[in-house]
C-alpha cells in the first residue's frame, strides 16, 4: 500500500456511519440494522483501520468469557471483521488483526475466539481449529417420549439475568460454552422477525432447565427453532424431549445448535436426529501464561510439562514454558527444557482438547517427547469441545 495505515477506534457519528455502511455491504444486511448492532456491541468495542483517512477495515469485540475445565477464561469474541472490495488483497486484514491482538495482549486477554469467514488468514495471525458449532435436526414424531413429570411453566417476560444462574450451571460442565455477556444474551431473546417463547422446566424455587424457541415456517411446514436450552437433569432432559414432541401435530421438525455428539439423543429411540451443517470456531492464545494459568485441570493430575512455543506476532509468547498442574489448577512459568514443542496456533486444539496431543503429532503440528505426550494427554484430557451461539 501506498500510504501508512493507522489503527484505532471510532469516537464520532460520522466514522461510526461509515463503518456501519462498510460492514453492511460486507456482510450484506440493511444499514437500517446497523444502530442496534452497534449499540448491542457498544462503539467502544469496534477497531477500525484508516487510510489517508478513510476507514478500509473494521471489526467487533466480544467482551466475555470461555469456559475450559470448569473454569471460566477471559475472552475475546472477533466478529464483524470486514474489508470493502476495493481495499481487499492489500493485506488491510492482516493490519486490523495483528493490532487487535496485540492490543489485547497488552490489555491482558488470555484467549479470543471467532468463526472464521476464511481459514487461510486467520491461520496466518494464529488462530487455529478449536471447537465445533452443529445444527442438528429432529423429526418431532420420532420422539416417543412421554414424560411429564416435571412442571413447564411459560415465561411471560424472559430475562437473561434470571435465565443465565441456570445457564451457568449447565456451561461450565462443558469445554467452549460462553460465559456470556449481555450482548450475547440479546442475540438469543430478540428476535424481530420472530416470536420468541419461553419455558421454565420444573419449580420455580429450583428450576431443573428452560427453553427458549420460535415456530418457524419452511415450505408448507412449521418448525422449532430451538435458540437456546438447559436441562441440568436427566428428567429435565426427558421433559424437554416430551414438550418438544407435544408439538407434533403442526410441527414436522425440530432444530438446534450443539456439538459434534449431543448426549441428550441418548435418551431418544432411533438415531433419526441429523446434521445439517457443521461449522469449527477458532481461536487464539493471545497470552500462553495468562490462558494455561485460568484454565481448569483434571483434579487428579500432579504433573509437570515443559513447553516450546512459537508466535510470529506476540514475542513474549515465542519463549519456554513450564506448566505445572496440581489439585485442578495450573501454573506457568518461563524456561524449562522445551519437551513438546508447537507454533501458536497449535496449542489452541491442545488447550480446548479438540484433538489429543498424539493426534496433533501424526498432523505434524507439535513435535514432542513421549513423556511430553502422556503428560499432555493426562492434562488436556476431557470432553469435545463445543457452543452453541454464533457472533
Amino acid at each position: 500500500m501506498t500510504s501508512k495505515i493507522e489503527f484505532g477506534t471510532v469516537s464520532n457519528p460520522e466514522d461510526a456511519q461509515s463503518l456501519g455502511e462498510m460492514l453492511c455491504q460486507c456482510f450484506n444486511f440493511p444499514i437500517a440494522d446497523w444502530p442496534e448492532y452497534r449499540d448491542r456491541i457498544g462503539l467502544e468495542n469496534f477497531r477500525v483501520v484508516r487510510q489517508t483517512g478513510e476507514i478500509v477495515g473494521g471489526l467487533a469485540i466480544y467482551r466475555m468469557g470461555q469456559w475450559f475445565g470448569q473454569q471460566s477464561v477471559p475472552m475475546a469474541g472477533i466478529a464483524a471483521v470486514g474489508v470493502p472490495p476495493e481495499h481487499r488483497g492489500k493485506k488491510v486484514a492482516i493490519e486490523l488483526l495483528s493490532n487487535t491482538i496485540r492490543e489485547l495482549y497488552h490489555k491482558g486477554v488470555p484467549i479470543s475466539t471467532l468463526y472464521p469467514a476464511t481459514q487461510r488468514l486467520y491461520r496466518q495471525m494464529g488462530y487455529e481449529q478449536a471447537g465445533s458449532r452443529c445444527c442438528w435436526e429432529l423429526p418431532t414424531e420420532s420422539i416417543k417420549s412421554i414424560d411429564r413429570t416435571l412442571s413447564v411453566q411459560k415465561i411471560k417476560t424472559i430475562q437473561s439475568e434470571t435465565l443465565a444462574k441456570i445457564y451457568h450451571q449447565q456451561a461450565q460442565q462443558i469445554n467452549g460454552n460462553l460465559d456470556r455477556n449481555p450482548a450475547i444474551w440479546r442475540g438469543i431473546v430478540e428476535h424481530k422477525e420472530n416470536v420468541v417463547h419461553a419455558y421454565l422446566i420444573g419449580a420455580e424455587t429450583q428450576p431443573e432447565g428452560y427453553i427458549i424457541f420460535s415456530q418457524k415456517s419452511e415450505g408448507n411446514n412449521l418448525y422449532l427453532e430451538i435458540w437456546d436450552w438447559v436441562a441440568l437433569t436427566p428428567a429435565a432432559i426427558e421433559r424437554l424431549w416430551t414438550f418438544i414432541a407435544d408439538h407434533r401435530s403442526q410441527v414436522k421438525n425440530v432444530r438446534w445448535y450443539s456439538g459434534a455428539i449431543d448426549p441428550r439423543l441418548l435418551l431418544l429411540p432411533e438415531q433419526t436426529a441429523k446434521i445439517r451443517f457443521h461449522e469449527m470456531w477458532f481461536l487464539r492464545i493471545i497470552n500462553v501464561e495468562k490462558a494455561l494459568n485460568l484454565r481448569g485441570y483434571p483434579p487428579e493430575v500432579e504433573a509437570e510439562l515443559h513447553l516450546a512455543v512459537k508466535d510470529t506476532w506476540i514475542p513474549d509468547n515465542n519463549s519456554n514454558f513450564v506448566l505445572t498442574v496440581s489439585g485442578g489448577q495450573g501454573e506457568v512459568t518461563k524456561g524449562g527444557r522445551g519437551d513438546l514443542q508447537l507454533e501458536i496456533r497449535a496449542l489452541a486444539p491442545l488447550y480446548t482438547g479438540l484433538f489429543t496431543p498424539l493426534q496433533l503429532q501424526m498432523a505434524g503440528q507439535l513435535e514432542a517427547t513421549d513423556k511430553a505426550i502422556l503428560i499432555a494427554t493426562q492434562m488436556f484430557a476431557d470432553s469435545h469441545p463445543w457452543m452453541p451461539d454464533f457472533f
